[in-house]
């Protein structure tokens, strides 16, 4: 006998899957499309019938024209691009944009009232003449223009050899199911409309050759024209492709064909037969029959969610065959279209769902058929990188190490987060592996192979039909007599962490009780595996967890227990997962040292060491030394670093070391606080040094609902503490060669690509003077591609008892002093020679050296900067500096600066300033100024704004 729970999932989810068999009418699309190549235009002729499945009366419709998206900068898809920092749209021109010019909207031959939303320009709102009451169908003829973007913003439109690739090309229907779901395009390929009886006919240049998934009904050739009729049922893909030379190959398999151009490496078509046969075969098993004729696979589909790993590697590298390289881009594309083609959800608001499906069986295909590939490949057996544990790691861990790139530092987002609210990095990689593995959990949890086995059911079960997650967790649900709401709450929906540690053990000879504490607020179960030696005793799911939970099991000979023992479960923290049984000093945990960063061991105590070659400053020269370290590719919140370095040209050991703790806040918008302690003794100046001892105390800040914001707010408390090799030669001495200072500095940033604002404010306390400044940045990229750069930098001294002869704790105008050696200069000394010459934008911001060069009472400065010709801009630069016993002087310059990569690599030519004509003047080579970085981090800095 069922249980009543048992009962009542069933009856819901009967419910639900007739709900959703009505969701969608009968719709049908009549297209003709007339192709002017030349032009870049498309002239449609279009007939839409829609039907009412609700027990609403409709007055007003919506249609997506997605084609409109690229119409202007300033669209939901313009701003997206904008937003991960590329500037491809923002600066093509008019022409290489997309448009759709509506003519007319008719139903039964009279015009209707249609309106773009003001500020969604890629969907229309249309007034029926007549209210549309439940259960009926609307008929409208649409005329208009698709004028075909660049394929360079989102992979679809026209590319430089004159090929079209199209997808969202022609104006559809939204979906409305007891309310209206439309979005704009965001370059999400996640577009939401019901399947329809599709019928298109297109006419096109005869030297094109056409690829589709639709059925080819009819082909009519003409003189220099051909016409093609396409035909199909239930679809929701509109994906089109004309070629000047046929790219897709055809395969016939198992009832349908896939039609690809995926990168097959240069494979034997044998090979690639052979593969398509594998593949096939796994999805018929899984997934059933493809209610199609045809699937279409292309390198687009690829490119946009790829094998990543595979990606990044340059060609001369192949740690895998080549035939399981192309089988896995085969097969994810494969489950990618075959699940949107069928599962008919809205992918904006829930593809977790598709992507869980998509990750789990591309998973479950790796265990099948290469259960001995490992993460690293053949690398793996390679003598100086098996010893590494990062060799030992199986190919499908790597689904877990991605999503704990984005936990561990406190940037993942809830599964069920619309998709256009999601980092990149989330989007892309994160959440679709977190959901994939969530689905291995729940499979570990429920066992006997359920949720495998409903999620073949499911999708077989609702092919072609409306369907949501609540759908599916009614389905599971109705599998199995397990609570699992625990999935459907704390890990589908919520940030909340996995992690638990066996905090206390008592053993008897015949039985353990085991303390087991959950670290973190969920109701998350957790496997414990008894083992002796490393075969498995006895397997415990433990549930319900709140704070401690204590239990005994027998013993059975068991000599380690072990928390998430096959790693299943994405624990954020594994490293106190274990005890051993033997002995008294069981948690000791083996030091384990290793040349190179590693993958984290969670059964040692890991310390790295890693030779270091660096160029730091001119004065050591080149460096060499050993890093020795604790941090794993995935961080940790405790750091250290030391590392002792020769200086080649000074001779003489230098180096620097900090330690550090972060803790992460969830659900705040403080996000991390983090203190330490660094310090380091490098060269100032030639045959001069300096030991600097700084702890500090900084506190992190981001809008806590919108992690895709750019805004950024950082509160850092330090003290400098300077000890400084004195030398009464050196024009930047001062008689106070050892000092220290306390710094507060508070920054507010807001880092895009049209938009810029950054301000600070900064206090310093020292014995003989405190100071307190105010910066302010702003950057406007205009619509015209000119770009307006502005700063404000104004300083003074609340005290200042230094020497009045001594600049060196002054405001300076064009280069700072840095006493507190936070610039990366590789000449700080220098007064002459290139290295006299390198800018950083700090405190006066001037870029000509003037008469007046410091300040020691108070100074005010404005920088400004804007485009000549794209990457070429004028700069000017005017202020007011004051110092003791004298009057203010008013300063000027202005100039040329050449923007190759804005904050990484400037160069600035003077041309007029308080000097006069500088252009004229002698040793004019010497004026040029240089704004380059070599720092790693800084440069990681133009991946991280992408991504995260």
């Amino acid at each position: 006998m069922l249980n009543s729970k048992l009962k009542s999932h069933i009856f819901s989810y009967i419910l639900y899957a007739l709900v959703c068999y009505a969701g969608f009418g009968q719709n049908k699309i009549d297209l003709k499309a007339s192709f002017d190549i030349e032009n870049r235009h498309i002239k449609i002729s279009q007939t839409i019938q829609y039907q009412n499945t609700t027990q609403d009366s409709l007055h007003t419709i919506y249609l997506n024209d997605w084609n409109n998206s690229y119409s202007t900068k300033k669209t939901p898809l313009a701003q997206r691009i904008a937003d991960e920092y590329r500037n491809e749209f923002h600066l093509a021109k008019n022409e290489e944009r997309g448009y759709s010019v509506i003519t007319s909207i008719t139903q039964n031959g009279k015009d209707l009232v249609f309106q773009q939303l003001k500020n969604q320009l890629d969907i229309i709102k249309v007034e029926l003449k007549n209210p549309l009451g439940p259960h009926g169908f609307y008929t409208i003829h649409l005329e208009y223009l698709v004028h075909i973007p660049s394929d360079k913003f989102t992979s679809y439109g026209v590319s430089n050899t004159g090929d079209l690739n199209l997808r969202y090309w022609y104006i559809t229907p939204a979906v409305y199911n007891g309310r209206w779901h439309y979005y704009s395009n965001k370059d999400l390929d996640d577009l939401y409309i019901p399947p329809a009886d599709v019928n298109l006919e297109i006419e096109y240049p005869s030297e094109y050759k056409l690829t589709s998934e639709l059925d080819v009904s009819e082909e009519v050739q003409n003189f220099n024209r051909q016409t093609t009729t396409l035909t199909g049922n239930n679809i929701v893909n509109n994906k089109l492709f004309l070629n000047k030379f046929q790219k897709f190959n055809s395969i016939q398999n198992g009832g349908f064909a896939l039609v690809s151009n995926i990168d097959d490496v240069n494979l034997e078509m044998i090979d690639k037969v052979l593969i398509t046969e594998r593949v096939t075969k796994f999805i018929r098993e899984k997934l059933g029959d493809y209610p199609h004729n045809k699937l279409l696979l292309t390198q687009i589909d690829y490119a946009k969610d790829p094998i990543y790993g595979l990606n990044f590697l340059p060609n001369f590298i192949k740690p895998y065959p080549t035939h399981f390289q192309y089988e896995l881009k085969l097969l994810k594309v494969v489950l990618h279209n075959y699940l949107e083609n069928t599962l008919l959800i809205n992918p904006r608001t829930e593809q977790w769902l598709l992507d869980g499906i998509q990750m789990y069986y591309l998973m479950d295909y790796v265990d099948e058929h290469y259960p001995n590939m490992k993460f690293l490949g053949s690398l793996a057996d390679i003598w100086g990188v098996r010893s590494f544990h990062a060799a030992d790691m199986k190919f499908n861990d790597k689904y877990i190490l991605a999503y704990m790139l984005m936990a561990r530092t406190n940037r993942d987002q809830p599964l069920t987060m619309p998709k256009d609210s999601l980092l990149k990095f989330n989007y892309s990689i994160a959440n679709k592996y977190k959901a994939g593995v969530g689905l291995k959990y729940l499979d570990d949890f429920i066992n006997h192979d359920i949720v495998e086995n409903s999620l073949s059911s499911f999708v077989i079960e609702n092919k072609l039909k409306p369907v949501t997650g609540k759908d599916f967790e009614n389905y599971i649900k109705s599998r199995t007599d397990k609570d699992i709401d625990w999935f459907f709450t704390d890990y589908l929906t919520t940030r909340k962490k996995i992690d638990f540690k066996i905090k206390k053990v008592v053993k008897t000879e015949d039985s353990v009780t085991i303390t087991i504490k959950n670290k973190q607020d969920n109701s998350m179960p957790i496997s414990l595996y008894a083992l002796k030696n490393d075969t498995i005793v006895s397997k415990t799911w433990i549930e319900n967890i709140t704070e401690n939970k204590t239990f005994t099991i027998p013993r059975k000979h068991a000599n380690k227990l072990v928390l998430n023992y096959n790693n299943v479960i994405p624990e954020i923290n594994a490293r106190d997962n274990w005890k051993s049984l033997k002995g008294f000093f069981f948690n000791n945990k083996p030091l384990q040292f290793r040349l190179f960063q590693d993958m984290e061991d969670p059964y040692y105590s890991q310390v790295f060491f890693m030779p270091t070659a660096e160029f730091n400053n001119i004065y050591d020269g080149f460096t060499l030394g050993l890093r020795i370290y604790n941090k794993t590719v995935l961080k940790k919140p405790f750091n250290y670093k030391f590392e002792p370095q020769y200086a080649l040209k000074s001779k003489t050991l230098t180096g620097s070391a900090f330690v550090s703790m972060t803790h992460y806040l969830e659900n705040s918008g403080l996000y991390a606080i983090s203190y330490g302690l660094s310090g380091g003794y490098v060269s100032y100046a030639e045959n001069l040094f300096v030991r600097q001892i700084s702890p500090s105390l900084m506190f992190y800040f981001r809008e806590k609902d919108d992690f895709r914001s750019n805004n950024r707010k950082l509160l850092t408390l330090r003290h400098i503490d300077i000890n400084r090799d004195k030398d009464v030669n050196n024009i930047l001495t001062t008689n106070q060669p050892n000092y220290g200072v306390f710094n507060a500095r508070y920054t507010d940033s807001n880092d895009n690509l049209v938009h810029f604002n950054k301000w600070s404010t900064d206090l310093q306390i020292a014995k003989n003077f405190s100071k307190v400044s105010f910066n302010y940045e702003y950057r406007r990229l205009f619509e015209s591609n000119r770009q307006l750069n502005l700063r404000f930098f104004t300083g003074a001294f609340i005290k200042n008892n230094n020497d009045p002869t001594s600049s060196f704790f002054s405001f300076a105008l064009d280069r700072p002093t840095d006493y507190l050696f936070e610039y990366p200069y590789l000449g700080r000394s220098e007064s002459s020679g290139i290295f006299s010459q390198q800018y950083i934008e700090a405190e006066g911001g001037f870029k000509s050296k003037l008469n007046t060069p410091f300040a020691n009472q108070w100074i005010s400065t404005a920088n400004v900067s804007t485009t000549l010709w794209k990457y070429i801009l004028v700069y000017g630069d005017v202020g007011v500096l004051k110092n003791k016993f004298d009057n203010a002087h008013f300063v000027y310059d202005s100039g040329i600066r050449i923007n190759l990569v804005t904050d990484y690599f400037e160069v600035y030519f003077p041309l007029y300033s308080n000097l006069g004509w500088e252009v004229g003047q002698p040793d004019y080579d010497q004026k040029i100024r240089f704004k380059f970085t070599v720092d790693p981090k800084a440069l990681f800095g133009l991946f991280r704004r992408r991504w995260y």
